[in-house]
């Protein structure tokens, strides 16, 4: 089926183009959701006529998202669940957990925006992208925890160990610039002969 798509669908197209898609994914999805008009004449005639509003509501919308996504960046949110020993979880975090921890830290963020490929299952921090606009995602960082205490414990000693590889970095750099120096100084002593 044929469909002209009225915002831009990843992996799919941009505004007005023409797409074949699959008529269940058009007529359940796609359709119903109002992101595209199927390919006709009329449709096309339509869709020419509103495309400069159409634009013009796109660049409107993305412009809010992406000051919700500036507000937004850094975000790490707590999600408590129970664990056995293994780190393994009792049930599973899903992207209604999330969308719901999202909203309890003051941003509003609907189920489907968050993209969560499989559901969490084990304890961890995870990076997860929330979709605020077709053009404009946001990673939000994930703790999942047995407590509040537990995921302060883990932030502390991520932290401990960020600032560890950044001090090997510059040891590393550090020494790699005096082997630069040496190798300088004894090009110039062959050269001085």
């Amino acid at each position: 089926m044929e469909v002209i798509l009225l915002e831009r669908i990843e992996k799919l197209g941009q505004m007005g183009d023409v797409v074949i898609v699959r008529p269940g994914f058009a007529r359940n999805f796609l359709l119903p959701q109002k992101k595209a008009l199927r390919a006709s004449k009329n449709n096309l005639a339509y869709f020419e006529n509103q495309r400069a509003q159409l634009e013009a509501a796109n660049l409107k919308r993305r412009d809010e998202a992406q000051a919700v996504a500036a507000k937004m960046e850094g975000l790490t949110v707590l999600i408590v669940r129970q664990a056995g020993e293994s780190g393994q979880l009792y049930g599973s975090v899903s992207g209604r957990d999330l969308a719901d921890a999202i909203k309890g830290a003051g941003f509003t963020v609907e189920r489907r925006q968050v993209n969560l490929d499989n559901p969490i299952k084990t304890l961890g921090t995870y990076a997860v992208r929330v979709a605020l606009h077709p053009e404009v995602t946001v990673s939000v960082s994930v703790t999942v925890a047995r407590s509040q205490e537990e995921a302060e414990r883990a932030a502390a000693a991520a932290v401990e160990a960020e600032e560890e590889a950044n001090r090997q970095e510059a040891e590393a750099a550090a020494v790699e610039a005096e082997a630069v120096v040496e190798a300088a100084d004894a090009a110039e002593a062959v050269e001085a002969e």
